[in-house]
């Protein structure tokens, strides 16, 4: 018998959460051999330990370590000795190896091992059976064995709903969390795919403009070509560094928190605009309202708007562009507009650019609207200051 339950401890220390099992198990055996010992509501006041109590408290008690097998086997199995020991003779009102056994068993359970009617019978039938045994060694109704074991088993159980609950809860929490640190990564991965398409279609559009620009001046304007070259030289080199820094926050994540992607803003928009007019495109800048600063995500959207607006200017229109800027009581109004080529008529479905400067305008809470007016074409947007429009 002693080699069978030295084989069960040593197989339980290989399991996960061992070291919680042999805890709960020893607490149990050391408590229901106390019981044993000083014979708790015992008409006999001495000891009750002898070599077969010793073996049916064993019983009662080191099932625990292989609880996780089967929470409801070793319920009944701790239950039955606990049984058979107060037919025997031995008085354990507190049957210790059942009441944690239950509570295990009643913390354990989840959706797909949820508490079953089967496991509601086996604890009520066992509960009567242990009080039955008192009764019939007593001869008499046992209230101590009724009201002992009744409050500890209703406690057991009780406390193992709440472990399960609050078991639960914990999960959901970190679900949660998890799913909320997963969007906010998509998100910033969408801004920064957005920024990495304004910043190339930006670049390929100017460059493509400029090196239009010198091969038909080149013979009659070789030193305008040479600039317009130089000009495309800086313009890659720029891009370049700007598309290395978001390929790195892709890779590694912006991680110094030095905000190295934050695209310019209205404080970069002459810079923006002279590039624009070195490249050929007359470019007119009109301000009005008392111009203010700009919360961060509304000063790089009116950016990346503008940037946007004069690519789409430039690759689809004719002469001067306007640009105006009205700085409104709660509303910042931008207008970008530019004659169409003879001859284009209005396309279908709006591209990627078009899509892409809404989507920036309804982020900070704003508006735009793009259409052709006559021989015009105009990107009208109304940004509020506050995240949402009067």
């Amino acid at each position: 018998m002693s080699a069978a339950w030295v084989k069960l401890l040593a197989a339980a220390r290989q399991r996960p959460g061992a070291g919680a099992d042999i805890a709960i198990t020893a607490s149990a055996l050391a408590g229901s051999l106390a019981l044993l010992i000083h014979g708790l509501g015992s008409a006999q006041p001495h000891s009750q330990l002898d070599w077969r109590s010793g073996l049916l408290v064993a019983g009662e008690t080191l099932p625990l370590l292989v609880w996780r097998r089967s929470p409801l086997a070793v319920f009944t199995v701790t239950a039955a000795f606990s049984a058979i020991a107060s037919g025997l003779g031995y008085v354990l009102h507190i049957p210790l190896g059942p009441t944690a056994a239950l509570y295990l068993m009643a913390a354990s359970r989840d959706e797909r091992k949820p508490w079953s009617h089967r496991m509601t019978v086996a604890v009520a039938a066992l509960f009567l059976a242990y009080v039955a045994v008192n009764a019939a060694v007593g001869n008499a109704f046992p209230w101590l064995a009724l009201i002992l074991t009744g409050l500890a088993w209703g406690a057991a159980w009780f406390a193992g709903e709440r472990t399960r609950l609050r078991r639960r809860q914990v999960a959901e929490l970190k679900e949660r969390a998890l799913q909320e640190r997963r969007l906010a990564v998509a998100e910033e991965r969408a801004r920064i795919a957005r920024d990495l398409h304004d910043s190339a279609g930006h670049a390929i559009n100017v460059i493509a403009v400029r090196a239009g620009a010198a091969r038909l001046r080149h013979r009659d304007d070789p030193d305008r070509s040479l600039a317009a070259l130089r000009a495309i030289e800086d313009v890659a080199r720029q891009t370049a560094a700007e598309i290395d820094r978001i390929v790195h926050a892709l890779r590694e994540g912006d991680s110094d928190g030095t905000g190295s992607l934050a695209p310019p803003g209205l404080a970069s928009l002459e810079t923006l605009v002279a590039g624009h007019s070195h490249a050929g495109l007359d470019v007119e800048l009109q301000r009005s309202g008392e111009s203010r600063p700009l919360d961060p995500s509304v000063d790089q959207a009116v950016y990346r708007i503008l940037q946007e607006g004069l690519t789409n200017a430039a690759r689809h229109g004719r002469g001067p562009v306007k640009i105006e800027l009205v700085f409104g009581e709660r509303n910042l109004g931008v207008t970008v507009t530019n004659a169409l080529k003879n001859g284009t008529e209005p396309r279908s479905r709006e591209g990627h650019g078009l899509i892409g400067m809404r989507e920036r305008a309804a982020l900070v809470g704003g508006t735009l609207d793009a259409r052709r007016s006559g021989d015009a074409f105009l990107v009208i947007a109304r940004i509020p200051y506050g995240g949402q429009l009067d």
